[in-house]
């Protein structure tokens, strides 16, 4: 197969604030989770910027964040917070302040994540298939409801970190997935949100939500053959700590979903400890265990971080970075069930006095460079046309789309980006290729193979 190279020329400006209103498509996402921000609020817990307090939403949109990520459990009886009355009370506040909102299905009555995924009491005795009409009727009758307040998310997450079985048990989180069991679930939560969305006239978008990136690409293609493939986002989380990928595997990763799932993909989740001291009893779970080479544990290594990770997710394709409980302070008169105070005030992005310490605007205001947007098209002269090139980072030929008289591809790359390209098409099984030399600049651009 006979390849030539073609230049990915930047834009008319090579740099552009994320905080500024621009019409990215797919839109860049910035975002926070604050679902604890009216359990602080309750709490009595200060924010300052500039020496004048403020509401959380309305700091962290005026810091350029444009989604508040909200968390929902079925039925938590431990707790008054997280529940649907919590969430429309978060909904409303982010709302206010001008976010959208991705609203997050743990489906469980307690924290579900990557190493346990605890059916809800009230699911937990019943057949599998009743478990799905459960999780349907409570994912759609969610958001209808929410709906009817003027309160529908933009995004929603079907299920949180879901590396294992979803509405299981302890035991079922160390055993392999039963994929019949775990497909019909997940299948019955995305259909709810696409029914609901249908019913109302605003259709959020639908994300599947993996921990570490090194789970994903298996999880992936596990889920992809039996039968989940209708989302519309894959999300990440990454720690360092509990990650066996650095940050540039992680971008490799990314680059490698993108082009292998018809998906955005985005880390939404991640954190940094701006110190590792302690303001009170409860233990920090970001210590120095969690510190990465050239990031040291300090507002300003906090922000590299964050900045820097979020150019490597859009560099690699990826279409934003949310902050896991950037607010999630120390107070004097709360706690949680493992102590006094606040597991993440050492990670939060308002120092121990209340003040904001930088660096929300320092990471959400950043001057990015943003990707091209990119179509390679050929002529329809055949059954079927392939592309292939080391944009694709391994996984291809990539089959490529029939729109009309033309095969088509769509990608994003970075501005600068030196790439090698070539296209391939069938006929009745024999195989005819091609290749193109051409420039793409500007916002979008159109590659024409072989015409």
């Amino acid at each position: 197969m006979r390849v030539n190279r073609f230049i990915i020329v930047g834009m008319s400006a090579s740099l552009i604030s994320l905080s500024a209103a621009q019409a990215a498509e797919p839109p860049i996402y910035l975002g926070v989770d604050i679902s604890y921000a009216n359990e602080m609020d309750d709490c009595g817990a200060v924010y300052k910027s500039g020496g004048a307090s403020v509401d959380q939403f309305r700091f962290f949109k005026s810091a350029g964040a444009n989604v508040a990520r909200i968390r929902i459990w079925n039925d938590p009886d431990w707790t008054k917070y997280s529940n649907l009355a919590d969430v429309k009370r978060s909904i409303k506040r982010a709302k206010q302040a001008g976010m959208q909102v991705l609203l997050d299905f743990h489906y469980s009555d307690d924290w579900a994540d990557g190493d346990k995924q605890i059916a809800p009491k009230a699911w937990a005795k019943l057949s599998t298939q009743d478990q799905a009409k459960a999780l349907y009727a409570f994912t759609h009758d969610t958001l209808v409801e929410l709906d009817r307040e003027g309160l529908m998310p933009e995004l929603v997450q079907v299920g949180n970190e879901t590396n294992g079985e979803i509405v299981s048990s302890l035991a079922k989180a160390k055993e392999p997935i039963h994929w019949d069991r775990n497909a019909l679930l997940f299948n019955a939560g995305i259909k709810a949100v696409r029914d609901a969305g249908k019913e109302t006239g605003k259709p959020p978008r639908v994300m599947l939500h993996i921990a570490q990136p090194e789970n994903a690409e298996p999880w992936f293609a596990a889920a992809t053959k039996a039968g989940v493939t209708d989302y519309d986002i894959i999300g990440l989380s990454y720690y360092s700590k509990w990650s066996k990928r650095s940050m540039a595997q992680l971008g490799q990763t990314i680059d490698r979903l993108r082009h292998t799932y018809a998906a955005d993909v985005l880390v939404v989740e991640t954190a940094y400890p701006f110190t590792t001291e302690n303001a009170d009893t409860s233990p920090n779970l970001l210590g120095e265990d969690s510190l990465i080479a050239g990031y040291p544990a300090t507002p300003a290594g906090q922000q590299k971080y964050l900045v820097d990770l979020t150019q490597l997710v859009l560099s690699s394709g990826g279409t934003g970075v949310f902050y896991w409980e950037p607010a999630w302070v120390s107070t004097k008169s709360c706690g949680t069930r493992w102590g006094k105070g606040s597991n993440w005030e050492n990670a939060a992005v308002f120092d121990y006095k209340g003040q904001d310490n930088g660096s929300a605007e320092a990471w959400l205001k950043h001057a990015y460079v943003l990707p091209v947007e990119v179509t390679f098209k050929t002529k329809a002269t055949s059954e079927a046309a392939f592309i292939d090139g080391d944009f694709l980072a391994g996984v291809g030929p990539r089959p490529m789309t029939r729109e009309g008289d033309a095969f088509v591809y769509r990608t994003r790359l970075a501005p600068g980006t030196s790439v090698t390209v070539a296209t391939a098409t069938t006929a009745a099984g024999v195989a005819d290729a091609s290749a193109v030399t051409a420039t793409v600049g500007q916002r979008a651009s159109v590659v024409r193979v072989g015409e």
